[in-house]
């Protein structure tokens, strides 16, 4: 498999940004106070630190996307799963918004993060405030299951805040095991993105067999993101990441291939090197990429990534919803993991 991932947008994408965009803007205004809206404003694009209207866009909108083609994959039409695609926005945006702070990430999307902008009290506050709303957005909804979809959505938002909290635990220990690291990484990437790919459904009272299902291929095609995402940050081509070769390597992330490497066996080297307090050098850096692709951490995730792929899509197949619903989410998944499945 490639580990390239696709930059173009999706159609599929273009046409959720337009049906979501006025939506989640008329959201931010009318459930946020003033100054948490603005730094909201900020966040999305949509605006400068002055308030000033950019006309530009932040964000792919992959996650509404999802939800408004679930609502089609229970028989409904695009726009009745548009509360779900607010909310979903809303929620990642919300843990965009304290990821910047939590890694200390000074830049976002080109341009200056929020907190450091706005100080970081205040974009706390602003992420609090938008998972608020999508709380609300959901509840207030018109669709049969709008109490089961919020029911949904917020246990898939606790679930993302489990799967931090592990992968913060993660960086002060030396034992972490690879079951560990795939639990954490799916609660982390998987569970919001399977509700994404379910919540639409839900909200208009879907049979509990096809949320199931589309929830599984969601969360599937998210850990396939993840260990993709994983490869890139060690073996990636700066070009096309942005990132310099062996980045998350330098910050000693317990990444899934570096975590599979770590307890195969005969890796005492690579242990050393990894887990020493002291800073990597340079050609530390190399070698550690060579031990973790020699202890096999590169084939397994590659491996494990296409094996996610292939759950998701019997998983989709399963589901049995019509041909071009089943073409888009295919369609959104390759652009998800970088690859056309």
């Amino acid at each position: 498999m490639t580990t390239t991932p696709t930059r173009a947008l999706s159609p599929v994408l273009d046409t959720g940004r337009t049906m979501v965009g006025p939506a989640l803007r008329d959201a931010v205004g009318s459930h946020l106070a003033p100054e948490l809206g603005r730094i909201a404003q900020y966040h999305f694009g949509w605006a400068d630190a002055e308030g000033r209207p950019t006309g530009s866009w932040g964000g792919k909108m992959v996650r509404p996307a999802l939800a408004l083609l679930s609502a089609r994959a229970a028989g409904g039409a695009a726009a009745d799963g548009l509360p779900a695609a607010v909310a979903m926005e809303l929620v990642h945006n919300f843990s965009l918004l304290h990821d910047d702070i939590m890694d200390g990430d000074e830049t976002r999307r080109g341009r200056a993060t929020a907190w450091t902008v706005f100080g970081v009290p205040n974009a706390i506050l602003a992420g609090d405030a938008m998972v608020t709303a999508a709380t609300s957005i959901l509840l207030a909804a018109p669709g049969a299951g709008a109490r089961s979809a919020t029911t949904s959505l917020m246990t898939a938002t606790q679930r993302m805040i489990d799967g931090q909290t592990s992968d913060v635990e993660f960086e002060r220990r030396d034992d972490v095991t690879l079951t560990e690291c795939v639990r954490m990484a799916g609660n982390k990437t998987g569970a919001l993105l399977g509700c994404a790919c379910s919540l639409g459904a839900d909200l208009v009272g879907a049979q509990r067999a096809l949320i199931e299902r589309l929830d599984a291929f969601g969360e599937h095609i998210g850990l396939a993101f993840q260990l993709v995402d994983d490869l890139l940050g060690i073996w990636g081509d700066p070009e096309r990441t942005g990132k310099q070769v062996g980045a998350d390597l330098r910050v000693r992330k317990k990444s899934l291939p570096v975590v599979a490497a770590l307890n195969a066996p005969g890796t005492d080297e690579l242990r050393a090197l990894y887990l020493s307090p002291e800073p990597l050098a340079e050609r530390d850096v190399q070698r550690v990429t060579d031990l973790v692709e020699r202890a096999g951490g590169r084939d397994w995730a590659q491996d494990e990534a296409a094996r996610q792929i292939a759950a998701a899509e019997e998983c989709l197949v399963a589901a049995g919803i019509p041909d071009d619903v089943h073409g888009e989410f295919r369609e959104v998944a390759g652009f998800i993991v970088g690859r056309q499945l």
